[in-house]
């Protein structure tokens, strides 16, 4: 897929959007990041940062910290998400996520989890069931009226999932 970079989706931190190759989330402006990282001072932005950088290990390490102050943060959770996966234990992300699923099941979280479970299969080469897990992810986006950066990277995603498991329209 072939996007220009300055439309890659957002991916909710300055300086980092989405890859619509790879649906991973990476830094593009390194100094509106790190400005961004300074002002907040949070451990769960230091790990989305730190995952955005390709540094499993280092974020997996700031979740351990912050998931000790915060036991029951979605966020945090949703973020362990992405370090099993980068990581390489997607099965392990995969039943993780559906655990949260279950959880959230019916709730506007649900969309978020969606959207990772897509990821997930993404990830694993199950095209079809991520194509499924992003369609619902915008379907319930969309319903919601959810903010448009969020609709356009399940958008992004579920097309992307679609030139896998179809093959390229170019």
């Amino acid at each position: 897929m072939m996007i220009d970079r300055r439309e890659w989706p957002d991916a909710g931190f300055p300086g980092i959007a989405v890859d619509p190759d790879t649906l991973n989330a990476v830094v593009v402006d390194e100094e509106r990041c790190e400005a961004a990282l300074e002002a907040s001072g949070s451990l769960e932005d230091r790990a989305v940062v730190e995952l955005a950088r390709g540094h499993v290990s280092k974020a997996a390490e700031l979740i351990v910290e912050a998931r000790y102050h915060e036991p029951e943060s979605f966020q945090l959770k949703v973020l362990e998400l992405d370090v099993l996966r980068l990581g390489n234990r997607n099965d392990r992300a995969l039943e993780r996520a559906r655990q949260i699923l279950a959880e959230v099941k019916g709730t506007p979280r649900e969309a978020t989890v969606q959207q990772y479970l897509g990821k997930i299969q993404f990830t694993r080469g199950q095209f079809a069931a991520a194509e499924d897990a992003f369609a619902k992810a915008l379907e319930l986006r969309v319903a919601a009226a959810a903010d448009a950066s969020l609709i356009y990277t399940s958008t992004v995603a579920l097309g992307r999932a679609r030139e896998e498991r179809y093959g390229s329209t170019a």
